[in-house]
């Protein structure tokens, strides 16, 4: 393990073997990290967030309260997670609000997803496994698994191999369907999604 000395890691957060955490990055209170996971300069890991292994956190990403992100995760430079769906700094009397007048609304980040640079993952979400969000793009509903995602709003766009590479266009939309990636071979069960009937 391997903590740099500007880097604030407070004294309850659990920090697996074999992980990295760069400079002027801060893990809070209770948050949890697994073993060699990368924790870039500048991110923001928030209390009781947890991080599974073999994850990558890359500069400056922000990620907030009720973020769960599972084993082999790419965050990408300045993705943001929010958990607020209804955010105000006061009540209607005009009064600060603190931890408790708000409720925390929880994500899931699934074994081997990818979100792209600067990306905004809206809470109350789960991203798929090993899908793709694509660099800027505003999630603001469920991912599904090996889905290509971009936009604002991110709208399906294809699905993607365990390998990164986008798999050939679907026959079935409403049923699941295997298929072959070109790149890497591998067999893929895709899961219904009738939904990219309607993207424009």
């Amino acid at each position: 393990m391997y903590i740099d000395k500007t880097a604030l890691v407070e004294e309850s957060a659990i920090i697996g073997e074999g992980t990295y955490i760069w400079q002027n990055a801060q893990v809070r209170a209770n948050a949890q990290v697994g073993t060699e996971c990368i924790i870039g300069k500048g991110a923001f890991i928030d209390f009781g967030v947890i991080v599974g292994s073999h994850v990558k956190i890359q500069n400056y990403a922000n990620i907030f309260r009720g973020v769960t992100i599972e084993d082999g995760v790419f965050i990408g430079p300045t993705v943001c997670f929010t958990n607020d769906l209804f955010p105000r700094a006061v009540d209607p009397e005009g009064n600060l609000k603190d931890y408790h007048d708000w409720k925390c609304y929880e994500t899931r980040i699934k074994t081997g997803a990818g979100i792209g640079a600067g990306s905004v993952i809206v809470c109350n979400t789960t991203i798929g496994k090993w899908a793709i969000i694509g660099a800027g793009s505003i999630v603001t509903r469920d991912v599904p698994d090996h889905a290509l995602v971009f936009g604002n709003p991110a709208r399906i766009q294809g699905f993607v191999c365990h390998c990164g590479a986008k798999l050939p266009e679907r026959e079935d939309l409403y049923s699941t369907e295997t298929v072959a990636c070109i790149k890497c071979s591998k067999n893929i069960t895709l899961p219904a999604c009738p939904e990219l009937k309607n993207n424009t």
